[in-house]
């Protein structure tokens, strides 16, 4: 294995870059919606898991922009699949997250792109076109809303406001359920949108307490993770950037008793 040394200038060009195609990608997929006509979707691996022209459009856009700027790194997308890179960096990029809130006219649908150096994740961008909102983290830079610094409570809890959710059909329902029941009867409450990349956003703003997922996949959640370490709190992925895996994220108290709660789904109520 290369081992590249870790230039701050080179996580912070592609902050810059990364911002700016996020922001970029996002107008290009809201143009879209001008037109529903040529949305044309069709299914993926379930009814809830489907593309449209919007996706497909807005990653290659993402990807030409990517390959221009750093043609050595490496790319891995939710629509076109991954390309190997030598530079160290790879690109983690979801046109749309969120792609059923975006046809059904919801506002929560986000561009997420992440980049990672060594597989470690070291900038995250999460852009929301409608909300009119746009988060940065970079390694050891903090992470921001529209320019306004983030800090996650570190005094909240479980039961301090919703807990956000990502489940989708992919997961095991009786384990969804037992995870929903023991979260309830610990006092707290769930919180869902379409959007994972948006949720663990919201960890990292304050607007939840913490977030769970069962089977995310690493392009729904990089760039999350960046934001949300960089506002102090914690998020562990268990998954790969070719499988989907179990994902926790909030300041220590929630992160604890989330990956309690996520546990204790196997052994019965």
């Amino acid at each position: 294995m290369v081992h590249h040394h870790r230039n701050p200038n080179d996580i912070a060009i592609r902050c810059k870059l990364a911002e700016d195609v996020a922001r970029k990608a996002g107008d290009k997929a809201r143009s879209f919606l001008a037109t529903p006509e040529k949305l044309g979707w069709i299914e993926k691996a379930s009814s809830q898991d489907i593309v449209s022209a919007a996706d497909e459009a807005t990653e290659t856009y993402l990807r030409q922009m990517i390959r221009q700027a750093f043609p050595e790194d490496g790319i891995v997308g939710e629509e076109a699949g991954s390309t190997t890179g030598i530079s160290g960096f790879d690109w983690v990029i979801d046109p749309i997250d969120g792609t059923m809130a975006f046809l059904v006219g919801q506002p929560n649908w986000t561009v997420s792109v992440a980049v990672l150096h060594q597989g470690e994740p070291v900038v995250g961008v999460v852009v929301a076109p409608i909300l009119d909102e746009v988060y940065v983290s970079s390694l050891g830079c903090g992470a921001t809303l529209n320019g306004r610094r983030l800090a996650i409570n570190e005094d909240w809890t479980i039961r301090s406001t919703t807990v956000g959710f990502g489940g989708t059909e992919r997961a095991d329902p009786l384990k969804v359920g037992a995870f929903v029941t023991r979260l309830y009867q610990e006092g707290g409450v769930l919180f869902r949108v379409g959007s994972g990349a948006l949720m663990l956003a919201y960890v990292a703003a304050n607007r939840l307490a913490g977030y769970y997922d069962p089977t995310l996949f690493c392009w729904d959640c990089m760039a999350g993770i960046v934001l949300i370490r960089e506002a102090g709190g914690l998020a562990e992925f268990a998954g790969s950037l070719s499988e989907p895996g179990e994902i926790w994220a909030g300041n220590r108290n929630v992160f604890d008793n989330l990956k309690r709660i996520s546990a204790m789904r196997d052994e019965g109520m």
